[in-house]
């Protein structure tokens, strides 16, 4: 139909790998892999790992490609219409698809934002600002202050952090304004191999370190590389361990959260998405575990020595990143180039994954509502930044570690289940699978039949137990949580999300009125 035609579509195959690639190549693939990998048991942890990438990660990616695609060609881009296509117009099918945009949406909240501190940090690289930091040891207190969780010297308030906030924030909505591919795609197709070349310096400089303490010769790569791989093969016996491999899995690939859905939309009806999907897939697994596995915790293991690293490993990805690796660069010869191409690196990952993360609301918008690219991009971009303020000014209170626990672990499990259920239950995987054989130079392996009917919603229930088991009651009660007004923040927090729920529906309900989800027959799709 006409309406169709009026879709932005992609420029060439190259730039819709390369952009799925982006998506899926972020912050995580070089701070939270390694972490969790050094955690988890080393080597072993790889096991747990690449099982759930065969049985989460490429079925999951499939599906989102095919429905995503499947949803563009009747003119919807987001989980409300695609849903509603799939299961023949249940009623109920369009306010499930509200998890895939949510998902995305709350994400970008505090993502940007977190983005803005990579470019700041390039820029104190370059120019040698945190200099006294680093020589005090104070870096922890550096970052600490600019991100206003606590008071120091170095910076009064949160006011830098907000400016290049406002920087990172406007060069978003500004590539996003430009639209599909004359936008997201150029950025992929410019932003993908600086990341890939800065990736490959930083891995090659950190294999070709020395011994730098004279003091303890056994501090060097070859133990450093044996500390990140060395199978710990008594974790695979821990449950926590495969949890925090499907859990990597899921952040790695961005898969269930919406973003590929929105991506794959605008294909057209004949392009191939299973050898597209595995390419974009296997690109995001190179850069983790070959170049995000080689830099953050080998380096740290090798100036810092095995102890040191687990417990920077310990401490989280943004110590890592931060933190200790500034510290490292300043021991290096070269090392403000290295820790520019650190952070430039970091803020590339992090840009490429943020437009496809603000895409499902923009494409929901424009699909749904009617509204124009510059009315989608004014109403998420409010939201967007006045949501991220209150981020800002609350942080240190908890409200972005609530927000990262729903929007980050928990919801993108609910929405890759109801995705892979209505895949495998509703519109079937004999029609599911001739979907996804359009135009396809793959062919997918039979057992991926079984896989996606069966195993694949099972992991996915079984992981949500697990976590529910673990830390629900926790999360629900704030156990631990003493600070009157951080509870308070806490709960203001999910007012805000809750609040965001029930727009949605609103909003869904309005697009409904507007005729956007007609009356199907039972078997049309």
């Amino acid at each position: 139909t006409s309406s169709v035609k009026t879709r932005d579509a992609w420029g060439s195959r190259l730039g819709v790998i390369l952009a799925v690639s982006g998506s899926a190549v972020g912050l995580g693939n070089f701070l939270r892999f390694p972490s969790q990998a050094a955690a988890n048991g080393g080597g072993a942890f790889m096991v747990p790992y690449f099982i759930a990438f065969l049985l989460l990660g490429i079925p999951l990616a499939w599906i989102e490609w095919t429905l995503g695609r499947y949803g563009g060609r009747h003119n919807h881009g987001t989980g409300p219409g695609v849903f509603h296509r799939i299961t023949s117009g249940r009623p109920w099918a369009k306010y499930l698809g509200i998890v895939s945009i949510l998902v995305p949406t709350v994400i970008t909240f505090y993502y940007v934002y977190i983005e803005g501190w990579t470019l700041a940090f390039s820029y104190f690289a370059l120019t040698g600002a945190w200099d006294t930091a680093i020589a005090a040891g104070d870096m922890g207190g550096f970052f600490g202050g600019f991100i206003a969780v606590a008071e120091t010297p170095y910076f009064n308030g949160p006011w830098a952090a907000i400016i290049v906030f406002g920087i990172v924030f406007v060069l978003n909505y500004w590539i996003i304004y430009h639209g599909i591919s004359r936008g997201i795609e150029k950025l992929a197709k410019i932003g993908m191999p600086i990341l890939i070349f800065c990736g490959l310096v930083l891995a090659v400089r950190v294999l070709t370190l020395g011994a730098p303490d004279a003091n303890h010769p056994d501090w060097n790569v070859t133990n450093a590389l044996g500390f990140m791989w060395n199978p710990d093969w008594s974790s695979l016996s821990n449950a926590k361990v495969w949890i925090a491999a499907a859990g990597q899995i899921f952040f790695t690939l961005s898969v269930g959260m919406g973003c590929i859905m929105a991506y794959s939309s605008y294909l057209k009806s004949k392009d191939d998405v299973v050898l597209s999907s595995l390419t974009s897939s296997s690109t995001n697994e190179f850069v983790e575990v070959i170049l995000g596995g080689s830099v953050g915790i080998v380096a740290a293991a090798v100036f810092y020595g095995a102890a040191g690293a687990q417990e920077i490993a310990q401490g989280g990805s943004f110590s890592l990143g931060f933190v200790t690796m500034p510290l490292i660069f300043a021991q290096m010869t070269g090392g403000a180039i290295f820790g520019l191409l650190w952070f430039f690196l970091l803020f590339v990952a992090g840009i490429t994954s943020s437009v496809s993360l603000i895409q499902p609301a923009i494409t929901f918008l424009k699909d749904e509502l009617d509204l124009t690219q510059k009315q989608a991009i004014a109403a998420v971009g409010s939201f967007n930044f006045l949501i991220t303020m209150f981020l800002v000014f609350t942080m240190r209170y908890g409200t972005l570690d609530e927000m990262d626990f729903w929007a980050g672990t928990v919801l993108p499990v609910v929405s890759a289940t109801i995705m892979v259920i209505l895949f495998g239950y509703f519109l079937g995987l004999k029609r599911g699978f001739e979907e996804m054989g359009h135009g396809a130079q793959l062919k997918v392996p039979g057992i991926y039949r079984f896989i996606i009917k069966f195993v694949t919603p099972l992991y996915l229930i079984v992981l949500l137990s697990f976590w529910a088991y673990q830390e629900w009651w926790g999360v629900i009660t704030m156990a631990g949580v003493e600070d009157p007004q951080q509870r308070w923040m806490v709960t203001l927090t999910r007012g805000i999300l809750l609040l965001l729920i029930a727009f949605m529906v609103y909003v869904v309900y309005l697009a409904n009125k507007k005729g956007k989800f007609p009356t199907l027959k039972r078997g049309e799709i």
